[in-house]
């Protein structure tokens, strides 16, 4: 039942992450990925401000649907009829389950790192003050993680694909902004 639902709710995240990488290939010209995550340099971020802030916020619903966060999935709860993510993680031990940890971990920096990119450009300063506010930029979108997590209580599974639409039609909609 668990990877059922973690299937589920990750086909209703894949319609909000290509309208989110549409937008960035419009805001960009072009498909290439790094070019499309560095749309926001150069002061098209005053430009285009409305379209980018819905890009990020259905982003940010991405990225906490994903990762089996607060909202959508509890990670800490062991009652397996609500469970989303962690279900699957029940049946492993040893390295394994070290493989699945570091898995998780890795998503959730992938996608905090192309959230940040599209809410502040931090590519564009080199060297190690390029890195330090990259390291903010991430300690940031973790502290909004922390709070959303801390204010919220866990949606019911029925709730959860409206959170998920309005993911789509949010990023939808700013790739509509951006044609017009």
């Amino acid at each position: 039942m668990g990877a059922a639902r973690e299937v589920g709710f990750a086909w209703l995240t894949e319609p909000a992450l290509f309208f989110a990488f549409l937008a960035l290939a419009r805001l960009s010209g072009s498909l290439r990925f790094d070019e499309m995550l560095r749309a926001t340099e150069g002061g098209l971020w005053l430009e285009h401000t409305a379209p980018l802030l819905l890009t990020a916020a259905g982003f940010f619903i991405v990225l906490l649907t994903e990762c089996g966060r607060i909202p959508v999935d509890d990670p800490n709860t062991h009652l397996e009829l609500t469970m989303i993510h962690e279900v699957m993680v029940l049946d492993h031990s040893g390295p394994m389950l070290g493989l699945i940890e570091y898995a998780a971990a890795l998503k959730i920096f992938v996608l905090e790192a192309m959230l940040l990119h599209v809410l502040a450009p931090t590519a564009a300063v080199h060297g190690w003050p390029g890195f330090g506010l990259f390291m903010l930029g991430l300690a940031a979108i973790a502290v909004c993680i922390g709070i959303v997590e801390s204010v919220m209580a866990r949606l019911r599974l029925l709730h959860v694909p409206t959170l998920l639409i309005a993911a789509v039609l949010s990023c939808g909609f700013a790739f509509l902004l951006l044609n017009r």
